[in-house]
């Protein structure tokens, strides 16, 4: 069983350390000299979903390797704790598509209207992946600028964001739960 202290041999320690529920060795993982290690620690935490690895996984947004910080904004995601949108939305900013790309998906699926903005901007992106991620995100979060920017959005030419783009603004037309009228007795 994989501990702390222990060397990591291969990736089956951190299918344990999942298992068992061990954020802290997870987190140090994210720092280990083997790419894979670091990626499938990502994955794990994320998994996991406890917000003790928020901070760990920002500092992982920083991995000079596309696909830690890939699952490491997605595990950011996942967890939803809002002491990550500051470092996703700067990661929104990363020449690398991947990096925005899940930024920008984290954010959506944390909904906080701070990334409103930034994600606005990445409607713009040259990579279609990353405007079909940004709409989805806006759908998610909501609000009268967001709405004005995906309707400017729906000639986007490529089908693939002009979907997301469809998807958004229907979501955004459908009333919250918490916003629907309550039923009295008369």
């Amino acid at each position: 069983m994989a501990g702390e202290g222990q060397p990591v041999e291969d990736t089956e320690s951190v299918d344990e350390a999942k298992q068992s529920d061990h954020v802290e060795y997870l987190a140090g993982l994210l720092f280990h000299p083997d790419l894979q290690v670091r990626w499938k620690a990502a994955e794990a935490l994320g998994e996991i979903r406890d917000p003790r690895a928020v901070e760990p996984l920002i500092q992982a947004l920083q991995d000079p390797f596309e696909d830690v910080t890939w699952k490491a904004a997605q595990a950011l995601g996942k967890i939803r704790d809002p002491r990550a949108v500051e470092p996703l939305i700067k990661a929104l900013e990363s020449p690398d598509k991947w990096l925005r790309q899940g930024a920008a998906w984290a954010l959506g699926k944390i909904a906080d209207p701070r990334a409103a903005e930034p994600l606005i901007r990445l409607l713009k992106d040259p990579k279609a992946d990353v405007r079909k991620n940004a709409a989805w995100a806006l759908g998610k979060i909501g609000g009268e600028k967001a709405a004005t920017a995906l309707q400017e959005a729906k000639s986007d030419p490529d089908p693939k964001v002009q979907q997301a783009v469809t998807e958004a603004l229907a979501s955004l037309e459908k009333p919250k739960a918490a916003e629907a009228p309550v039923a009295t007795k008369p």
